[in-house]
């Protein structure tokens, strides 16, 4: 491979909803260029950018894969991003580090949900964009109609500077509006011959390509004033005012073509060579000082101070943690240690590569912009600055959001509750949007994440790479009990064998606390009814009573509890006796306080376009939830709720299914409230018959 300099390299994001041939495109890219001997198919699993098993069976992308081509004197990194919701969080991270998009979006359907979601993840880093429409050879393939929707769902102007030659199965090549002239893709290869543009184009050809001209030359003052002077751009303003535009996110462009054929894929590449900006052209990037928080800039060049983002962590059984990162400045030999500003700790680097799909390509040296990863860090996860120790920087680092979907997970073999630890804390350090716990309450062991598909494959890993298998169960909720009423009531544990037996006695009042108060025990007991030390023996029984309910087996909560008389016997009283007194005289008295089960309430935030709105409130309804307000952003509304978590459970795939995969939410745990009485009364139900089968 050829040495590149900063300013010849290319970092570009394939991101677009799922389905639009992104995966197929970046195997277009590497067969087109010569990088890949053969065209690789998504569909029969010869693709080398889908390479885990995972992806092979679902025929999707479920994480960002990386390669390089080299085209017309530039090294092109690129990155295939996931399509899916369930994986939006790989493709942010990996929009954080690269400098530009190519945003796929697939010529029959237009602008979808995920499109709109990576267009604003882009927006937020300020990334230079290009639109390729694909799949113009597919029946219904309406290049005009996918400009309309992005105008109508994105609201943005874009500037198409090549239009389809051809449509449908009659697609055979692409208009270059720059040159004026049509390119036939007739070459497995992906070669085409250039024609004049045929004469029934012409005439949309010099329409699009007037609007194109206009667009150009309102980015930039100095061409604007050549237009109006001329009413013309030479060929030479256009490029140079065009590549102007495209670094600075002034513009647009627009082109077209199908991955599978090849075609119009070549012009494609032409325009990330020639209009992406390079890591050069982004400029200096900011960071802070980890001593002094003060903010601090790194320019990207090979003489800087050397810095970099860890972007990704892929757990391997084999070979160990990979690390994945993007360099900002300077330059990173093989065998150096390295500073790690997040974790103030120094990390050994030993051989780099660079990534090309599944396999890896030796590397000597990585320089600043470039794209390289490092095998078998102990320490060095996402998210984290790497950077020199004398120069020392610290770069943002983006937060996973929170999990929506949640799954009790249980060994498939006993006494595997320790390998399945061990496995998911390795998934947890490649994917962070992963979260594992233990609940105390339902003693289960919890595994969240973005959805029921994110699960589904974190499981199919766990068994393949680590050899576990588990059962997913849809997780206990975690209900409390407590009272509403109060009452005053006799504890009395007496036991005779012969013997020493045995004999406690106690009176105590029980009443509510406000919700949230927990748990009050006060010794009202005047003079020496009850010893002193057995008092503390009353409350401990009340204790243990109440972790494990007295109704429904949930925990009790909000109760205050005053010891205010008893008995007690000079032999056979002891610390166990008042112990079970006061287990037995709370069980008894709980019954008397109008008991009820409290059920955990969560703040709820569903983002859908507004043509699902009525059906997400009216089901949100259905679900006991009540709407606490709306905000909108631009076609999409956000409902603010609360609803209770026993009703969400499996609301991830429901509001997919009721929104045709356009609506996502997050939820955050709230307060807790009673349970209505008829579900309280269900729930009761099932534990008494639970109680009856476990005797």
């Amino acid at each position: 491979m050829a040495k590149y300099e900063s300013k010849a390299l290319r970092n570009v994001a394939i991101v677009g909803h799922g389905g639009t041939g992104k995966t197929s495109l970046c195997e277009s890219f590497l067969f087109v260029s010569g990088k890949a001997d053969r065209l690789g198919r998504v569909d029969d699993g010869s693709s080398c950018m889908d390479f885990e098993p995972e992806e092979q069976k679902r025929h999707v992308s479920i994480s960002s894969a990386n390669n390089f081509y080299e085209w017309n004197k530039c090294k092109v990194n690129i990155i295939d991003t996931p399509g899916d919701s369930n994986f939006a969080f790989d493709t942010q991270s990996c929009l954080r580090i690269v400098d530009g998009a190519v945003v796929v979006i697939d010529a029959v359907g237009g602008v979808e949900f995920q499109t709109q979601k990576v267009w604003e993840y882009a927006d937020a880093y300020k990334l230079p964009r290009i639109v390729f429409i694909n799949r113009m050879d597919r029946e219904r393939a309406d290049f005009h109609k996918v400009l309309d929707s992005i105008t109508e769902k994105i609201k943005v102007k874009v500037t198409p500077i090549c239009l389809p030659l051809g449509k449908e199965e009659s697609f055979k090549g692409v208009i270059d509006l720059l040159a004026m002239k049509a390119y036939v893709f007739d070459e497995p290869k992906g070669a085409y011959k250039t024609i004049d543009i045929p004469a029934e184009w012409v005439g949309d050809a010099e329409t699009f390509r007037e609007t194109m001209v206009e667009d150009i030359a309102e980015s930039d003052e100095t061409l604007m004033e050549k237009y109006l002077d001329a009413g013309e751009l030479s060929l030479d303003d256009l490029i140079s005012g065009l590549r102007k535009a495209v670094t600075t996110g002034a513009l647009i462009p627009v082109t077209c073509g199908a991955a599978t054929t090849n075609t119009g894929v070549s012009t494609l590449m032409d325009l990330i060579s020639a209009y992406m900006p390079s890591p050069v052209d982004r400029g200096p990037i900011q960071g802070v000082s980890p001593a002094s928080g003060t903010v601090e800039e790194r320019e990207p060049a090979e003489s800087a101070p050397f810095s970099a983002m860890v972007f990704k962590t892929i757990a391997d059984p084999y070979a160990g943690r990979l690390t994945l990162f993007r360099v900002y400045s300077g330059t990173l030999s093989s065998d150096t240690s390295i500073y790690n500003a997040s974790r103030k700790i120094t990390e050994r680097f030993g051989h780099i590569f660079f990534l090309e799909g599944k396999s890896q390509k030796a590397t000597d040296q990585v320089i600043s912009g470039d794209i390289a990863a490092v095998a078998k860090l102990k320490e060095t996860t996402t998210g984290d600055t790497i950077c020199l120790d004398k120069a020392p920087i610290l770069y943002e680092k983006l937060v996973a959001p929170p999990p929506i979907m949640t799954f009790a997970i249980e060994p498939k073999s006993r006494g595997d509750e320790e390998k399945i630890t061990t496995a998911l804390h390795r998934l947890l350090e490649e994917d962070p949007t992963l979260h594992f716990s233990r609940n105390e309450q339902t003693k289960e062991m919890i595994l969240s994440g973005m959805g029921q598909i994110h699960i589904e494959v974190a499981v199919e890993k766990m068994k393949r790479k680590f050899g576990v298998e588990v059962n997913l169960n849809i997780p206990k909720v975690p209900y409390k009990e407590t009272i509403k009423g109060k009452t005053n009531i006799q504890g009395k544990y007496k036991k005779q064998s012969g013997g020493r037996g045995q004999f406690g006695d106690c009176w105590i009042d029980i009443e509510p606390l406000p919700r949230g108060g927990g748990f009050e025990f006060h010794d009202k007991i005047v003079g020496g009814v009850i010893p002193q030390q057995y008092r503390p023996a009353v409350e401990k029984g009340i204790i243990e009573a109440m972790e494990g309910g007295v109704i429904a087996g949930y925990p009790f909560v909000d109760v205050k509890i005053s010891l205010v008389d008893g008995s007690y016997h000079t032999v056979d009283s002891s610390e166990m006796a008042f112990k079970v007194a006061g287990s037995l005289g709370f069980k008894k008295g709980v019954l008397l306080c109008q008991p009820t089960l409290l059920e955990p309430i969560v703040n709820i935030f569903i983002e859908v376009p507004d043509e699902y709105m009525g059906d997400v409130i009216g089901d949100l309804n259905s679900r006991r939830g009540k709407v606490l307000g709306m905000d909108t952003k631009g076609t999409i509304q956000i409902i603010k709720g609360q609803v209770p978590l026993a009703e969400i459970l499996k609301y991830a795939p429901d509001l997919r299914s009721m929104t045709s995969g356009r609506g996502t939410f997050t939820y955050e745990d709230s307060h807790y409230e009673e349970v209505p009485p008829y579900i309280a009364e269900k729930i009761i139900v099932e534990h008494k018959k639970k109680e009856e089968a476990d005797k």
